[in-house]
């Protein structure tokens, strides 16, 4: 079984890139994101590796960090989503955005996904609840679903007051977020005044 391989970057494709190691070269299928993240040809590249067997093939997805590949491997065991559209999901979102995604139950976040409708969202966001904070890589999350600190209530409250401007879950999660990584005492009235300012400038 390959976990990672190490070697030149010898071409980019749509939706995978060869990897020359040794002399031999690796088909490997990666998120856009990942693709976009590599450097150029005959650069150095490691990526760590899952490897699926079928009876007519062997396919080799690419991952710049664990954290990613955990991921991938969580939304693949949910109903309707193969390797193909889980690497479509982390081509669409950040893991941040997906975390953040599911942590407020917003399943609009994953219809921007190309192929994903809303009956496959729904589930994706329901499924996947209680599943991702093994992954390592969400440093700002626990502020959203911490509503039994005063931060968390005013956060939650922040969120809702958003979400009610029209504002999506997800994106205004991640605002709030950061701005209360930076100021943790501000209060209701001004993180939902700082966040509409981020939000208008495009953040």
């Amino acid at each position: 079984m390959i976990a990672k391989l190490t070697g030149l970057l010898d071409s980019i494709w749509e939706n995978y890139i060869i990897l020359n190691v040794g002399g031999v070269g690796y088909r490997v299928f990666c998120s856009t994101r990942t693709i976009s993240a590599l450097p150029g040809v005959n650069q150095a590249v490691s990526l760590f590796i899952e490897t699926q067997v079928r009876e007519d093939s062997i396919r080799l997805y690419g991952f710049l960090s664990p954290t990613e590949q955990d991921l991938f491997n969580t939304l693949t065991v949910v109903q309707g989503v193969g390797a193909k559209v889980g690497l479509s999901i982390l081509s669409a979102l950040s893991v941040n955005e997906i975390q953040m995604a599911v942590m407020a139950g917003d399943s609009k976040a994953f219809t921007r996904v190309s192929g994903i409708g809303p009956k496959l969202a729904a589930r994706l966001a329901n499924e996947l609840k209680g599943k991702l904070g093994s992954l390592g890589t969400h440093e700002e999350m626990p502020i959203i679903g911490a509503s039994a600190s005063n931060e968390g209530r005013v956060a939650a409250d922040a969120l809702s007051a958003l979400a009610n401007l029209g504002y999506g879950r997800t994106e205004a999660g991640m605002v709030i977020a950061r701005i209360l990584k930076e100021s943790p005492d501000v209060s209701t009235n001004d993180l939902i005044r700082l966040s509409l300012k981020e939000i208008g400038k495009g953040f």
